[in-house]
């Protein structure tokens, strides 16, 4: 599976297998002993360290469900009306698929394949950059995008790439790609990571994002024992990225939101360890005070006095 699609995650191979993650972890490290492919956070790729790039048809059957998932709740975020920037990459190409809905967007965008998504969609306007097509990704690069994003500014950015760490940010395997991410985020206000949990704690060559520069980062829940993925996101909260989990477990700004598609919560952010801080408290969104059982103490306490 590795040799035909590049890359290939933990969950996804023991549901081919029927198997438990735990044995396909362990058979996994075997294999990697033999140098027959990488261990990567959540998954295991094609031998190639740093630099290397899986293209877009490995891409685009890794993690699938995952990436609908993540794009399901970043297209909430995204208002009536707004500009926004949206970069490469098969997650965010599911994104664009459901911005085709909202109207009167404007979104500006390096990727072929984003702005095949939107083609036809009504009172949505496609804003393409110059630059040289990169095939691997079907993406403009180079200097002729890089200068046309000069002086552009919208509400948000949502990038994607090939590694998510909390000590270097967002990160991919190709200078010309990360450059023009760069210049993406120049131009937006917020900006908004959208990645797998199998990108969690991997680290390749260019950095795009760093971490203090992020806003928000969407991502789905991470298999249960995967502590690593759990570790990385709680860094990255305490570093103050709110982190939106995809149908998964929840805190507010600066932890981790679990919303299951719905439109993030703006109120009450729940206490996270910062630098120097108190522990960090993560907590579901169902633990949050009800305001219904809330007012009914009240009304009982005063029956009772």
């Amino acid at each position: 599976m590795v040799r035909a699609n590049g890359a290939v995650s933990l969950r996804e191979l023991a549901r081919v297998v029927q198997t438990s993650e735990v044995t396909v972890r362990r058979d996994v490290r075997a294999l990697e002993a033999e140098g027959l492919l990488d261990r990567r956070h959540g998954g295991a790729v094609l031998p190639g360290g740093f630099t290397r790039e899986s293209g877009f048809p490995q891409k685009s059957h890794l993690a699938t469900a995952e990436k609908t998932a993540i794009a399901d709740v970043a297209a909430g975020l995204v208002e009536e009306g707004e500009a926004v920037v949206v970069g490469a990459g098969t997650t965010t190409q599911e994104l664009a698929r459901r911005l085709a809905r909202v109207p009167g967007l404007t979104v500006v965008t390096n990727s072929l394949l984003v702005a095949q998504a939107l083609a036809h969609a009504n009172r949505v306007e496609v804003v393409m950059t110059g630059g040289t097509l990169r095939g691997s990704n079907y993406a403009l690069v180079g200097s002729g995008a890089e200068q046309s994003l000069q002086g552009l500014r919208v509400s948000r950015a949502f990038l994607s790439g090939s590694g998510l760490t909390a000590e270097r940010g967002l990160s991919t395997s190709n200078m010309l790609s990360a450059s023009v991410d760069r210049a993406l985020v120049q131009a937006a206000a917020e900006v908004v990571v959208l990645a797998d949990h199998t990108k969690l704690g991997t680290d390749t060559m260019f950095q795009t994002v760093p971490t203090d520069v992020m806003t928000r980062l969407v991502t789905d829940e991470p298999p249960p024992h995967d502590d690593r993925a759990a570790t990385e996101l709680q860094a990255l909260a305490d570093q103050g990225v709110q982190i939106t989990v995809a149908g998964g477990q929840a805190a507010a700004s600066g932890g981790l939101d679990g919303l299951g598609g719905r439109r993030p919560r703006r109120d009450s952010p729940l206490p996270v360890q910062r630098r120097g801080g108190p522990t960090a408290q993560l907590r579901s969104a169902s633990a949050l005070p009800d305001p219904g059982d809330r007012e009914r103490a009240r009304v009982a306490d005063m029956r009772r006095r």
